[in-house]
């Protein structure tokens, strides 16, 4: 079985609504599990993380970078970094925040950097931009054109049951879907 972990913070709902797509990506691929983990309940999951094949890492986005309780996530980490045990799992990462921009990549930039000193294996968002054309339009996937991650955007005035819309959690899904295709591949 292919473990998939889905580490995310979420300030309003919506981040976690794209925490939970992710998830259903992961296990809609044959042979993966995926485990949902709030940052709020890391000190219950530490081995769960060890444990997984791959983990995917998701924040909002709050001035231009993760949100602080992320940002304690990481930076309690220091044990399992010092003792190199995310060595060669496979990692990605996605986001969420009202504006279209948001500075949205910094924040994968970010997390991205952070798998990175956890020396694992970043995967990317694998399908080309959507809404970049006259054709195009906001129910295209990938229709904010993030490689390095999946992007959601979340009007500030509507509730997490609204928002993101169904084109930004399908591009989580798929993101999902890739990283346990991966996982497995190189399992």
């Amino acid at each position: 079985m292919t473990k998939v972990a889905v580490v995310y913070h979420s300030g309003y709902g919506h981040t976690a609504k794209q925490a939970q797509a992710v998830a259903t990506g992961a296990e809609s691929v044959a042979g993966a599990s995926a485990t949902l983990i709030p940052v709020e309940q890391i000190e219950e999951h530490w081995a769960t993380l060890e444990a997984a094949d791959a983990i995917i890492f998701g924040s909002p986005t709050y001035m231009g970078g993760v949100s602080a309780p992320f940002k304690a996530f990481m930076d309690a980490s220091s044990k399992p970094w010092y003792a190199r045990a995310w060595k060669d799992k496979i990692a990605a990462g996605f986001t969420n925040s009202a504006s279209q921009s948001g500075d949205k990549l910094n924040t994968l930039i970010q997390l991205a950097v952070f798998a990175a000193q956890h020396a694992m294996i970043w995967v990317g968002v694998d399908i080309l931009p959507g809404n970049n054309n006259s054709k195009g339009s906001v129910e295209d996937l990938n229709r904010l054109g993030s490689f390095l991650g999946a992007m959601a955007q979340s009007n500030a005035d509507e509730p997490a049951e609204l928002t993101p819309p169904p084109s930004d959690l399908k591009t989580a899904e798929l993101l999902g879907a890739r990283v346990a295709v991966t996982a497995k591949r190189l399992g």
